[in-house]
């Protein structure tokens, strides 16, 4: 890793929350832009509400995002601060109405990507888990519940990697790439440099929730062995200058129009999460998938 990675490292630790993008930049972040709705591309670290503590949120850029209309654009949906990716927004009340339905209905396709510490032996699988909350003094947290509600996860692995496990102070990670090879599992096996010891394995998957339930891709992939890194509540990583969640919405379908092919937007892999997916294998999509087209209005 060059010391320019090691510096981009550094940066996308969770320091970078407490600081939110100008509105120049938020607007750059808009992936579709239709009569109806927005999706943009929120970063981690960013809330969606503003919190009791303070500090940026979405709210603070909802106004930048009228592109005209009178009234700003809603959440039709949320997404958790440190999760990044695809957030859909309603343009006008009977939008919101609309797609609050089609959420609430499953109609609207969610895959998210992943890089989980350790991972399964299988390719592909589900994982069948209730889930309730962990306590009512606890806002949000979650957790495996028998008499809870139903929630399913569709998972795929997409890559597989071994890498060195040194860490250099608490956000930076190491990677030997003196030598590599496949083992019979397919993971990418980097070589520790000598005197390292044995490689921390990471698995780069593809999540799609079938249900809708708060924290549910974190709380399964924790459940069943395999903490989503940079998950400072279920999994292993420290509350304060640790790496960033690498869970990215990367996906999302939409059949806004009843009379036109569902609208299907991806977001592009953010920075932090780019190192751990192409140690697993991911390539700089940006030579093969083309350019996204200028957003503009459609007609409702």
């Amino acid at each position: 890793m060059t010391a320019h990675d090691h510096t981009q490292l550094t940066r996308e630790t969770k320091s970078h929350a407490s600081y939110g993008p100008t509105a120049d930049a938020m607007l750059e972040r808009v992936l579709y832009r239709d009569g109806l709705m927005l999706v943009i591309d929120k970063p981690a670290g960013l809330s969606v509400h503003r919190g009791p503590k303070g500090g940026p949120s979405l709210e603070d850029y909802l106004d930048a995002l009228r592109y005209g209309l009178p009234r700003r654009p809603e959440l039709a949906h949320r997404l958790d601060k440190d999760t990044s990716g695809c957030l859909v927004l309603g343009r006008h009340r009977k939008a919101l109405a609309h797609l609050g339905l089609l959420f609430k209905h499953r109609k609207i396709g969610k895959t998210y990507w992943a890089v989980v510490e350790g991972g399964p032996a299988e390719d592909a699988g589900t994982i069948d888990l209730a889930l309730g909350r962990l306590d009512d003094r606890i806002g949000w947290w979650m957790k495996p519940d028998p008499n809870g509600l139903p929630s399913v996860t569709k998972w795929k692995v997409m890559g597989r990697a071994v890498v060195a496990a040194r860490v250099d102070g608490p956000q930076a990670l190491r990677v030997g790439v003196a030598q590599s090879s496949h083992d019979a599992s397919g993971a990418r096996d980097v070589d520790p440099p000598s005197g390292e010891g044995k490689g921390q394995r990471l698995t780069w998957l593809e999540l799609e929730p079938l249900t809708g339930r708060t924290h549910q891709l974190r709380v399964h992939c924790s459940a069943v062995g395999w903490p989503i890194v940079g998950d400072d509540i279920y999994g292993t990583a420290p509350r304060f200058r640790g790496p960033v969640l690498h869970l990215h919405a990367r996906e999302i379908v939409v059949p806004i129009s009843k009379n036109k092919p569902p609208v299907r937007i991806v977001a592009p892999v953010p920075g932090h999460m780019r190192e751990r997916l192409t140690l697993c294998g991911w390539s700089d999509e940006t030579l093969t998938v083309p350019p996204r087209p200028a957003p503009a209005d459609a007609p409702a």
